[in-house]
């Protein structure tokens, strides 16, 4: 598949206040003005709250179109609602959200519910939202190295397989945006290298933006291009660095293991008391997120669900 070309820019982008209804009138056209043309999603001051708790305060975050960013955070610190947001499948309660225009988006979830006795197939699985050409299903489960396995079960596919497949429906809408929540979970060192190693293949084959959301604190995709740390508001921001010369590392996983992985070091000048309100640090040192947790759920929105 060859990249495909896109518009010179994000003319008639929308910008939605997060107080009203997206459906409504669009409001905020100064984010419009100040946007990047390659800017995919902004979102500004974002805030929610579930039965009173907060769970996201004055997040900002802006995907590019080519970019890949990392979204850190330890359970329940919002990541995956901010995702739910930035893609519009959820209202924030503060906060404006700008997406480009005529934007297409494709959601990876954490995980799905199925029932392990129902038959369903990939083939069938791909196709539930409708009817999806044969040549066209063939090149996209190639494209995620599961040729030829469109008759094999889904309640059979191993952690790493299942990603592949969810990772196939989500290209099926040609996405411009790329969101993909916690892709790593139940995938070994060896298979996180491999998947990694993917999605840097698709964001240039299809010169996407692509959020990666991630529970791990310290190894990120070495490709990132951006890593942010969330816990219910950005603690930091940064760049990884890569874990290539590392000699004990290569020397336990192999090179093409330690080439897609990299080391992202926190700089937080605070940290979070175990009701998670912010407590400044007095030293130079940061923290190392011991005491930097989120309890509990993250507003009950990072799992898919399966209908046949």
């Amino acid at each position: 598949m060859n990249a495909r070309q896109h518009p010179p820019g994000p003319v008639g982008a929308s910008t939605v206040d997060a107080t009203v209804d997206p459906t409504v009138d669009p409001v905020g056209a100064s984010l419009v003005q100040v946007r990047d043309q390659a800017t995919l999603v902004a979102a500004e001051g974002i805030g929610k709250s579930f039965a009173g708790r907060s769970i996201l305060s004055g997040v900002d975050l802006t995907v590019n179109r080519g970019e890949i960013v990392t979204l850190i955070g330890l359970n329940g610190s919002g990541k995956s609602t901010l995702a739910r947001i930035l893609l519009g499948l959820l209202s924030a309660d503060t906060g404006r959200v700008w997406r480009a225009a005529h934007l297409r988006h494709g959601y990876v979830p954490q995980s799905i519910t199925m029932d392990p006795a129902m038959p369903l197939t990939i083939q069938r699985f791909l196709t539930l939202g409708g009817a999806v050409a044969g040549a066209e299903l063939d090149a996209i489960l190639a494209e995620v190295g599961l040729a030829g396995r469109r008759a094999a079960q889904m309640a059979q596919l191993s952690g790493g397989e299942l990603h592949r497949v969810l990772l196939a429906r989500a290209l099926l809408r040609r996405p411009d945006f790329l969101v993909l929540d916690e892709p790593m979970s139940g995938v070994d060192v060896a298979g996180q290298a491999q998947l990694y190693q993917l999605i840097e293949t698709i964001r240039d084959t299809y010169d996407c933006g692509v959020l990666l959301i991630s529970h791990d604190l310290h190894v990120v995709m070495a490709a990132t291009d951006r890593v942010i740390c969330l816990n219910h508001h950005v603690c930091c921001t940064g760049r990884p660095e890569s874990i290539v010369g590392e000699p004990e590392f290569r020397a336990l996983f192999g090179a093409a293991v330690a080439d897609r992985l990299a080391l992202y070091h926190h700089h937080h000048d605070h940290g979070h008391d175990p009701d998670g309100g912010v407590v400044p640090l007095h030293d130079e040192h940061g923290h190392d997120h011991d005491g930097h947790g989120g309890d509990g759920d993250d507003g009950g929105h990072g799992e898919g669900h399966v209908h046949a």
